[in-house]
């Protein structure tokens, strides 16, 4: 596991950072399956937010043997932004199968960035009830938070230039992969 960023701290990272090619993010789904292997004493639920903490949680559902459908959420309700940005043109539906009264919920997600998402996330959660504790996982952090929030397990703490943004995709086999963007 790598060693935490600390919130809006310098990154210090070599000049081809991000590595290149991109890590296998299905490895890295195994990775953070063991970081949570011990918390099933716990029994928690998943909850992914769209869409790539989506993926992730139903990918930790597998290969952790959990019988429980994982939660779903989007947070374009929640959002700090709303007024600023409006309706994403592809809202998800929340879906959440289990009562998160007392639960141990594992909020999963893709990317760590800023903290915003993860605050509306977990806003929109205790509409559905005070789970007994929530949990952030992620599968990269790249630091610049703007909130104090930071996960539980992750698995790769990377630096990105000003204009960069990594997303999770899926390719044509349904593997998830990496892949890096400019604005």
């Amino acid at each position: 596991m790598s060693s935490p960023l600390l919130p809006n701290s310098p990154p210090d990272f070599p000049s081809d950072f991000p590595p290149n090619p991109l890590p296998d993010a299905e490895a890295q789904c195994r990775q953070l399956a063991e970081l949570l292997r011990p918390q099933l004493c716990r029994q928690p639920v998943l909850v992914g937010i769209y869409s790539g903490g989506a993926w992730i949680a139903g990918r930790l559902r597998q290969l952790l043997g959990l019988e429980e459908e994982i939660g779903l959420i989007d947070v374009s309700f929640y959002r700090d932004d709303f007024s600023e940005k409006g309706l994403h043109p592809q809202v998800k539906p929340t879906v959440i199968p289990f009562d998160v009264e007392g639960r141990h919920i594992i909020l999963v997600d893709d990317v760590l960035y800023t903290g915003r998402t993860t605050r509306a996330a977990i806003n929109e959660l205790f509409d559905y009830g005070r789970p007994a504790s929530v949990e952030l996982a992620v599968l990269a952090d790249r630091g610049g938070r703007e909130l104090p929030v930071a996960a539980t397990c992750c698995v790769w703490n990377v630096a990105l230039a000003a204009g960069q943004n990594l997303v999770l995709a899926k390719d044509e086999k349904e593997r998830l992969t990496w892949r890096l963007e400019h604005d």
